[in-house]
């Protein structure tokens, strides 16, 4: 199938999940609202619990992209860890499945599938990569900490620098998780990153 039709099926899953719980989102219905039929969903996906890791799959990829672009911010290295810190809690704001996956707290609204890989036997690789593994919070924490030293080390970066680099990255990546789970007030992700980094970082 195409690609294109893949990401049909997952929008409308997706849009069927912020009108109704996951246990009542029929298969049926998200094929018909995609345009293809039920077979086609069940050939892509294999089974609900298929499309449910597709779905979490895609929208973790969609995250970790923000903060790819926060990072890639042409500014020094406090304002790309501000963006990376403001960029995941207003994207956890407005995505719940990313929230749930940010948290651990997954609501009975939400599909929630083990986050440990489970056998498969699609012939899809987007399919057999959404039955792989799937980040918990502390994975994320990683992936946003590597990602950040990643970017702002420049090719000759002393092993000290980049521990402290690194520590720095991860406080950054875990006040973000701290105002998802509770928002700060206004402007609030900004001035606690800023002031947490005020030590860490030279501008």
């Amino acid at each position: 199938m195409m690609p294109a039709a893949r990401e049909s099926l997952l929008d409308a899953a997706y849009t069927a999940l912020a009108r109704r719980p996951w246990s009542a989102v029929r298969m049926v219905d998200v094929a018909a609202a995609a345009g293809v039929s039920r077979q086609t969903l069940y050939n892509e996906f294999g089974s609900k619990e298929g499309l449910a890791r597709a779905l979490v799959r895609r929208e973790a990829d969609g995250y970790l992209a923000g903060v790819d672009r926060a990072l890639a911010t042409p500014s020094d290295a406090r304002d790309r860890l501000t963006a990376t810190a403001e960029w995941t809690a207003a994207h956890a704001r407005d995505n719940a499945l990313v929230r749930a996956m940010l948290t651990g707290c997954w609501s009975e609204r939400l599909p929630s599938p083990t986050l440990s890989a489970v056998p498969s036997s699609s012939a899809v690789p987007a399919q057999r990569r959404a039955d792989g593994p799937l980040p918990s919070p502390g994975d994320f924490v990683a992936i946003v900490r590597d990602r950040a030293v990643s970017v702002l080390t420049g090719p000759a970066g002393h092993k000290s620098d980049i521990a402290d680099l690194a520590r720095s990255c991860e406080l950054v990546a875990r006040l973000a998780l701290s105002c998802v789970a509770a928002p700060p007030g206004e402007g609030g992700v900004a001035d606690l990153v800023r002031s947490a980094l005020h030590r860490q970082l030279a501008v």
